[in-house]
């Protein structure tokens, strides 16, 4: 046998020992999660994403024959594993991570850099947002976020920006007429028209309302959002100055207001205790004149007439005592 041949022996040799045993090893950090697929196809469980009632209810009826993806075998942490060459090892890392919520993994020069998300409120204004979106792969419909979307952070991404958007476009002082909030979580109605004061003031329950809109985003791209916070909403540069004075003008009116109400308040509470205290006395009065009239009405059973006349005579004196001066009428 020639050398060639020996060597070419020994490399398929080798070839085969590092295809075999050496890559055919392999762990899972506690962080991640794995999958294996045998000739390229994943390696499933009996069951559906319908099976899984808390994902799937997520999804509209017309959504679920699209998004009913297979459950897969799923690889927990641990190790060593042993896999053939011709199967192979996907691994996802379950880990929460954190974004800006302008981020577009697509296009990095987007929204300024992905610094600042630009929407436009119902009034034709333009403004710009700022915040932070929670999100980790969900292990319950891992097969999505692997093989049904092609790039899924940046699909959850769309979705959120164009819910968020939506809302913005559609939000103002009477934003429970909208359609777009559920009447039981309601926001706050305000009674100004500026409607970027309307979302600052309500950024709370924006922030709540886009945390239970994204839920769905497990169920079609096995990416769970866990929360978004919004921390800023600022008009354009060119118009900040006029707002500053709209927000002025309207915290003075409505320190007037508070001030008057007060004012009005008071004023019904000193008039309510004036009438109780007239009340009181009045019935005083009353209690004393029918103590009175019962002790007449006795003086007048026991004694007779005479009595109830020397009771007049003397109730005559005591009053003229107390008089000091008595005018006489003429022509009587």
């Amino acid at each position: 046998m020639s050398d060639i041949a020996v060597f070419c022996i020994g490399a398929f040799l080798y070839l085969v020992a590092y295809r075999v045993i050496i890559r055919g090893f392999y762990v899972v950090n506690q962080n991640e999660r794995a999958v294996k697929t045998v000739f390229g196809r994943a390696q499933r469980l009996s069951g559906t994403l319908d099976s899984d009632e808390s994902v799937s209810q997520l999804l509209r009826e017309d959504e679920r024959e699209r998004y009913n993806f297979p459950q897969l075998r799923v690889i927990l942490p641990g190790g060593p594993y042993f896999k053939l060459p011709w199967e192979k090892i996907h691994k996802v890392s379950i880990a929460t991570n954190t974004s800006n919520m302008a981020y577009d993994p697509e296009a990095p020069e987007a929204n300024k850099n992905n610094t600042v998300l630009d929407a436009v409120t119902k009034d034709q204004l333009n403004i710009e947002l700022s915040g932070q979106i929670r999100y980790r792969v969900s292990e319950r419909n891992i097969y999505a976020y692997l093989f049904g979307v092609k790039s899924p952070i940046a699909h959850v991404m769309g979705y959120f920006v164009s819910v968020l958007r939506e809302l913005l476009a559609n939000f103002d002082s009477h934003s429970q007429d909208s359609g777009l909030i559920d009447p039981e979580n309601a926001l706050l109605q305000v009674d100004d028209n500026v409607s970027i004061n309307d979302l600052r003031k309500n950024l709370r329950d924006i922030n709540d309302y886009m945390d239970r809109e994204c839920r769905v985003a497990e169920a079609r791209s096995g990416v769970i959002l866990e929360a978004s916070l919004i921390t800023l909403i600022d008009p354009p540069q060119e118009v900040e100055s006029a707002f500053a004075a709209i927000n002025t003008a309207h915290n003075q009116v409505s320190s007037d207001i508070s001030l008057a109400q007060a004012g009005a308040d008071q004023t019904i509470v000193q008039s309510k205790r004036a009438v109780e205290i007239e009340t009181l006395r009045a019935d005083s009065e009353n209690i004393g004149l029918e103590l009175l009239a019962r002790e007449l009405e006795s003086l007048k059973t026991n004694g007779g007439a005479a009595a109830i006349e020397a009771y007049v005579r003397n109730a005559e004196l005591a009053l003229l005592d107390q008089t000091q001066s008595i005018y006489k009428a003429q022509g009587q």
